[in-house]
């Protein structure tokens, strides 16, 4: 998983999130990037298997990828913030992701279905407390 993530950070553009220099990583991906190809992907790779039911190991493979991903861009996020709020949904997502992994591992679609609430959860969480302008006020 670590040469993945470090050749995920070499192959990525070359726009830079700052970090604090006392810290030996060094984000390269965009938040929006982060985003739109590493968890979104990630995320619909879960979800869409519980709706499909994978087949064969190969599908289950993809769907143990995507809830790892899921489970280690946790820790990516963290990198780029460290507010108390920011890990904390953080963290909701990677428990989510670590919850599907070990469903996926043991190919057992009643356990991926029950994890999908959680994995929800930790984006809306999130999005409505760091990018409120997704959601519209209630009324």
């Amino acid at each position: 998983m670590k040469l993945f993530l470090a050749g995920l950070f070499l192959l990525a553009p070359a726009v830079f999130a700052q970090t604090p220099s006392d810290t030996p990583f060094q984000p390269v991906a965009t938040m929006k990037q982060l985003m739109l190809d590493v968890i979104y992907p990630a995320s619909n790779s879960v979800l869409l298997a519980i709706n499909r039911d994978p087949a064969d190991e190969k599908e289950w493979a993809d769907v143990r990828r995507g809830a790892l991903m899921l489970a280690e861009s946790g820790n990516l996020l963290i990198m780029r913030n460290r507010t108390a709020a920011w890990v904390a949904d953080a963290r909701l997502l990677m428990e989510a992701g670590a919850a599907a992994y070990k469903a996926a591992d043991a190919k057992d679609i009643r356990a991926l279905a029950l994890v999908a609430d959680r994995i929800d959860a930790s984006c809306t969480t999130c999005h409505k407390q760091f990018r409120p302008a997704l959601f519209t006020p209630a009324r």
